[in-house]
């Protein structure tokens, strides 16, 4: 069982640049094991380029980044990692029990576990008489919690989720909250980027992202309270604005 004070992930002073645009301006951020962290802001406010830096898929300008104690990219971190990215990710020619199958062998899950979890995945996504249904014939839902579950199939530490519910219905986005609800009882560390602030107040913390830096940070309440705010969206803009300090 991993300490509650144990740091899972950290950034400091973390810069990424393509060309003359400055996607991440210097950000700190640092999240503890069981967390389930929010991030939210506007489209190119960095969010996606974080996590792509956190898995190893783009390297810094600057600045510094540990996952579980160790530098991006290193083989260890994918092994306790799972990312569930913003754009599709399964593989349309493959059904829903062949794209578990094959990111299972990515992460190199043994063949009687990966059954095992192939079931337990497919029940809890709801698919499990679509598993042998092409990708593509999936709904739009259906593929979201197919994507999930593919991000789940190791049973990783530190589950990354780029707006995992984002073009979903309301009915699904509540599933997938209650999900990520018991994945973090479990002891399970998440960092969810998302644009619905209704859904964002369910975190434990929130880092409010513009410009490639981090305006302000803490729980739900304590943001609310600071900014002197009823809702998440009228802090955040107040944050934005430089009317309230984000410490």
């Amino acid at each position: 069982m991993q300490s509650h004070s144990e740091t899972i992930l950290k950034t400091s002073r973390l810069v990424k640049t393509f060309g003359a645009n400055q996607a991440l301006t210097g950000l700190d951020l640092e999240i503890k094991a069981g967390e389930n962290f929010g991030l939210i802001g506007p489209n190119g406010a960095g969010k996606t380029t974080l996590m792509r830096i956190l898995v190893g898929l783009l390297r810094p300008t600057s600045g510094s980044v540990e996952v579980l104690g160790l530098k991006p990219p290193h083989p260890s971190i994918k092994s306790a990692v799972g990312y569930m990215t913003q754009g599709e990710a399964l593989y349309p020619d493959l059904t829903s029990r062949e794209n578990l199958e094959f990111f299972a062998s990515l992460y190199g899950v043994s063949r009687d576990k990966t059954r095992r979890r192939i079931d337990e995945l497919l029940d809890l996504a709801e698919l499990s008489d679509r598993r042998e249904s092409l990708a593509r014939e999936l709904s739009g839902g259906m593929k979201r919690r197919l994507s999930l579950a593919s991000s789940l199939i190791h049973e990783p530490r530190l589950l990354l989720l780029d707006e995992p519910t984002a073009g979903v219905d309301p009915e699904l986005r509540l599933a997938f909250w209650e999900h990520f609800k018991e994945l973090r009882q479990k002891g399970v560390t998440l960092l969810i980027t998302t644009h619905h602030l209704d859904e964002a107040i369910r975190c434990d913390r929130l880092g409010l992202i513009r410009n490639g830096g981090l305006i302000a940070c803490g729980r739900p309440d304590e943001l609310l309270a600071r900014a002197g705010c009823a809702t998440l969206e009228e802090a955040f803009l107040k944050f934005a604005s430089g009317r309230v300090h984000g410490e």
